[in-house]
């Protein structure tokens, strides 16, 4: 079996996912790799050494006969590198949110459709085994028939993270409810079966808004930049290097209706001082929710009736082995699902649909957040898109 040919579109924080792609003689071997930055391209030089191709030429990147490229760029030029790589004729993998519109997902799909190129999207938590764990359970009847799910997304990194580059401004990625949020309204659809055809929220930039603190961009830091200094930034408001064009939220609260009838909460905030997520699992015989979602997670179900505090003891807990690998060990299957796919194609645990329709739902909630709460509905697929 000969190696398929990889290519890397922006070699920026999640180029450590396209290494594991890296395996000469074992299937798969990054070929090129493209960025418009110098610095980027001389780290993938210290990491791959001369032999792929190095370039910030997207044309000579296209040309060079790749099987599979990951596109990592940022967020507002997903939709055109993508289809530039289906149109190339290579499968492509591309990191989530899928695009920052609907109207841009849609083109990808009808693009994917009319070329019979493969295109993918890495929503990893479908591969996270706390995630995993609570859908089989749901497929198994844990809690009977799903009515609700919430989340409840504490963003403690938020300051750090998402409000000194192009994360902070919405004309690069709409805002932080789609770009932060898309894996998390995927996971809720995938929990609760369906998907979101009316949205409302609201929220704001209750926080980083203030005046005085946008005294420019600091750049985005990488989990692996982190510093004890940098993590004791504290209060929110000692938060320096700021960009100048934040224009996005840092507190955002949405509501669901799913075509199929569930109801769906989603909740995020950037200034907390602590980071985690939750997701709780309302059916009509149950509730279930995670404790945690790494190794050490615990998933929780109760079925009958108790009078005990929260969280009270469940009828049954799960508990989230160790897993190697980034996003507790997501990282790795990601990737080998994707590497399987293009070559031989097949089913697949994540759903290009589905990427498409946790857009379009952060979309529509980012439109009635900024609207003063009006309901927005979701725009459905065209068949003709697939």
């Amino acid at each position: 079996m000969s190696d398929l040919r990889i290519g890397v579109l922006g070699y920026g924080g999640r180029a450590a996912l396209a290494a594991l792609a890296h395996r000469p003689g074992d299937g798969s071997r990054i070929a090129a790799v493209c960025d418009p930055r110098p610095e980027r391209l001389a780290l993938a030089r210290d990491r791959y050494g001369d032999e792929p191709l190095l370039t910030s030429r997207e044309d000579d990147f296209l040309a060079a006969g790749l099987d599979a490229v990951f596109v990592m760029s940022p967020d507002y030029l997903h939709e055109r590198h993508a289809v530039a790589v289906l149109e190339a004729g290579a499968a492509a993998y591309v990191e989530k949110p899928m695009a920052i519109t609907t109207a841009g997902c849609d083109r990808m799909l009808s693009t994917a459709a009319r070329t019979g190129s493969r295109l993918y999207v890495g929503h990893n938590m479908r591969h996270m085994p706390v995630i995993a764990a609570m859908r089989r359970l749901i497929d198994k009847g844990a809690v009977g028939q799903v009515k609700a799910v919430w989340c409840r997304h504490f963003v403690g990194h938020g300051g750090d993270f998402y409000f000194k580059d192009w994360h902070a401004e919405r004309a690069k990625g709409t805002g932080l409810l789609l770009q932060k949020g898309a894996h998390d309204i995927d996971v809720i659809h995938w929990l609760a079966g369906g998907y979101t055809r009316q949205a409302v929220a609201i929220g704001g930039l209750t926080v980083y808004g203030e005046a005085g603190r946008r005294d420019g961009a600091g750049g985005y830091l990488a989990p692996g930049a982190w510093t004890a200094e940098r993590l004791a930034t504290w209060p929110p408001a000692a938060q320096a290097g700021l960009s100048p064009a934040l224009d996005v939220e840092d507190l955002s609260m949405m509501l669901m209706t799913l075509d199929n009838g569930v109801r769906a909460s989603y909740q995020q905030c950037h200034y907390t001082p602590d980071y985690w997520r939750n997701y709780t699992v309302i059916g009509d015989a149950g509730r279930l929710e995670n404790f945690g979602d790494g190794p050490g997670a615990e998933i929780r179900v109760w079925n009958s009736r108790r009078h005990a505090g929260y969280p009270g003891a469940p009828d049954q807990a799960v508990a989230i082995g160790a897993n190697d690998g980034g996003h507790g060990g997501a990282d790795p299957l990601i990737v080998a699902e994707f590497l399987r796919y293009a070559r031989d194609g097949g089913e697949t645990v994540t759903s290009i649909v589905a990427a498409r329709e946790a857009v379009a739902a952060g979309c529509a909630a980012t439109e009635s957040l900024r609207s003063g709460g009006i309901p927005v509905r979701v725009p459905e697929i065209k068949r003709s898109d697939l």
